[in-house]
């Protein structure tokens, strides 16, 4: 080992940083910058700066043929003449260690001066790899993201049966996306919420918020909102298959760019909400898209995992859509036909309407036209979205509805990156029916709000809406919320 101590001594390695405090601090180098290389020398000719002449060099050259411990920097200097610290001596040490088979005293002298270096670079490869089999355990995909989004609402609805007072709710929604070729998609998403049915004026009727969620078992209670995969056929075929998917999930257009920020849900829907009626359960369906043209066809069943006739059972409350769209950059239209059971329950409706259609033994057509326009560059020009919706029901007194509704939406509109907006229009009212029931004027809605883009991750959203007679009492509603976003 005699050999060994010598290259040592050659590099720097001992000697320079032999006692006391100095076996802990080496001076600094030329090459304190250029680390180690890792792979190991085969000849001293890789060297440039080795020459036969140097005092070390029959020692290296016995080094690499007996035992192939040497080692070097990436530029191919050797740097003999300079000083490098007792880590990177150990470093090389380490590397003899693996092809020493035998440990004699002067080795073992060796070992035990610089015992605590070599400890500390084991301890940091093994918890390195550590971390690395960690880290491949617990990956599901080298292309899954997961985002999250939590909302808070603050506020209360004037002359509503579960309002006249302030409230304070949440909606927390994490989306967990997979990828498995870069074309597809495994999309979930977990939601909870607490706004309850019974007492939140923002989860009953027209006030109805696009964030008020909370399961069917309770509040403040985690479940699966939404559970697709999404995947190409090919010649611009995809098709969507889930246990629990939306039907805009499967439309290959959505023909509205309002709202940035959601308020009233019944000015969520395009102007046709029966039409896009947002149907959720088990469901499958096809798109086709091709220089701006699409075709999109799909079928929801609510019930369908429960219904013991299954997706299209008299009791799976189904909605069975084919919408027809072309789309550009900046605008884009589609129509929409949408045939709805029974049992299915309708957003933005008004009561007699809602109560009609989601009636058992019902049948509704829906049909539904929506378009919008955006400005290439943001300021003062508005977006313009807008959208109508007729509706024939062949039971009960209700024959025909009609709905329709505008949206004006600024973009860094009062301040880069916030934006301001207003909706108005009217949901789903009667005006035919039989039986003699009256027809109905229809109630109107309207929304303001400013979407205030604190950071990238933080969003804070002033909102009034104002409904007149939602309930058929002649009262009219007035609402105002502060929604506080966070997206992670």
């Amino acid at each position: 080992m005699t050999s060994l101590m010598l290259a040592l001594a050659g590099s720097g390695l001992i000697g320079t940083a032999a006692s006391g405090a100095d076996q802990h601090h080496a001076v600094a180098s030329p090459l304190a910058d250029s680390p180690l290389r890792h792979d190991q020398i085969g000849s001293t000719s890789q060297f440039s700066d080795l020459r036969p002449t140097d005092w070390a060099y029959q020692a290296l050259s016995d080094l690499i043929e007996r035992v192939g411990c040497v080692a070097g920097h990436p530029d191919g200097l050797y740097g003999g003449g300079q000083t490098i610290s007792r880590f990177e001596a150990a470093a090389l040490l380490n590397a003899c260690l693996e092809r020493v088979s035998e440990v004699t005293d002067t080795l073992s002298r060796l070992i035990a001066a610089f015992e605590p270096e070599l400890a500390v670079l084991r301890g940091r490869v093994d918890g390195l790899e550590g971390r690395i089999r960690t880290l491949e355990a617990q990956q599901v995909s080298a292309t899954t993201k997961l985002s999250g989004l939590a909302t808070v609402v603050m506020g209360g609805v004037s002359h509503h049966p579960a309002g006249g007072r302030v409230t304070v709710n949440y909606d927390l929604q994490l989306n967990i996306d997979t990828s498995f070729t870069g074309k597809d998609l495994l999309r979930t998403v977990l939601r909870a919420g607490n706004f309850d049915t019974a007492g939140n004026a923002f989860n009953r009727g027209l006030s109805t918020l696009e964030t008020a969620f909370q399961l069917d078992a309770g509040p403040d209670l985690m479940g699966v909102d939404r559970l697709f995969y999404r995947f190409p056929l090919g010649n611009g075929v995809t098709a969507t298959l889930g246990g629990r998917v939306g039907q805009e999930d499967m439309l290959a257009l959505w023909p509205s760019v309002y709202p940035s920020s959601t308020v009233l849900n019944l000015l969520n829907l395009a102007g046709a909400p029966l039409a896009n009626n947002q149907n959720l359960g088990p469901g499958f369906g096809l798109w086709w898209q091709a220089s701006g043209w699409s075709v999109s066809a799909n079928v929801v069943a609510a019930n369908g995992s429960t219904s013991s006739q299954g997706l299209f059972g008299g009791d799976s409350a189904t909605t069975s859509t084919v919408q027809f769209g072309y789309g550009r950059d900046n605008w884009g239209i589609a129509a929409m036909y949408s045939a709805i059971d029974g049992g299915v329950e309708v957003p933005g409706g008004t009561p007699f309407v809602t109560r009609q259609i989601e009636s058992d033994g019902s049948r509704t057509n829906a049909v539904g036209i929506s378009g919008f326009w955006q400005p290439v560059a943001s300021g003062w020009i508005p977006s313009i979205s807008a959208g109508y919706g007729i509706n024939g029901s062949d039971a009960g007194d209700l024959r025909i509805s009609q709905s329709w509704m505008v949206g004006l939406q600024w973009s860094d509109v009062p301040a880069k990156g916030s934006s301001f907006g207003m909706g108005f229009g009217q949901p789903a009212f009667a005006t035919a029916t039989r039986n003699g029931a009256a027809t109905e004027n229809g109630v109107w809605a309207w929304e303001w709000w400013v979407r205030w883009q604190l950071s990238d991750q933080i969003s804070l959203t002033p909102a009034i809406f104002f409904l007149d007679h939602p309930n058929g009492s002649g009262r009219d509603q007035l609402g105002a919320l502060l929604k506080t976003s966070f997206a992670f």
